[in-house]
């Protein structure tokens, strides 16, 4: 288990910062400011990072998860605990997808998170690629445009499912919910 700190925090990993109030930064000393303007606040038990841009950053990967709708270059205020990061490369299979399917979200998360129930692990790629398909399933219809069903929201329920647990190809399942064979 990596133990992270305020020297290796930013060395290919993976984190989720947490939204807080730019308050929150406001009596604290500036511990770094990075070139593309990032300015980052070091506490005893984590980071405060003060960003216009998260997700892909350098090596790593920093998700800031927040009550309202985040559009990069809006600055926002985000706190990740030292425990909070992980380690991430794009080789390993260390990430797993999770659906939201009432607010038609698909995300990824690593896992050493406390979520991870032992679903699929994927490297980085194949998670993009799978999330990329869950995204259509969520928020298209067209990809059902050739089978037949009964009820759509239950095909629709089943395929997100499988996307999330299996490493079987989005045709193949496709195939697979047409015909009944899983």
């Amino acid at each position: 288990m990596n133990s992270y700190n305020k020297f290796n925090f930013h060395k290919h990993t993976f984190c989720l910062f947490q939204q807080v109030e730019d308050s929150a930064v406001a009596d604290l000393k500036l511990g770094y400011k990075s070139a593309s303007g990032s300015a980052y606040y070091y506490s005893e038990i984590g980071v405060y990072r003060k960003s216009n841009h998260w997700g892909r950053t350098a090596n790593c990967r920093w998700r800031l998860i927040t009550n309202a709708d985040y559009k990069n270059q809006t600055e926002i205020v985000g706190f990740a605990k030292w425990t909070d990061f992980h380690p991430n490369n794009d080789t390993e299979k260390l990430f797993f997808t999770e659906i939201n399917e009432a607010k038609n979200e698909v995300h990824f998360n690593h896992k050493n998170h406390p979520n991870y129930a032992h679903q699929i692990v994927r490297n980085a790629s194949d998670t993009a690629k799978r999330i990329k398909e869950i995204k259509n399933v969520l928020q298209t219809t067209s990809w059902a445009k050739h089978l037949i069903f009964d009820d759509f929201e239950e095909i629709k329920r089943k395929m997100l499912t499988e996307l999330s647990n299996t490493n079987e190809s989005f045709v193949n399942l496709k195939k697979i919910l047409q015909h009944g064979k899983k």
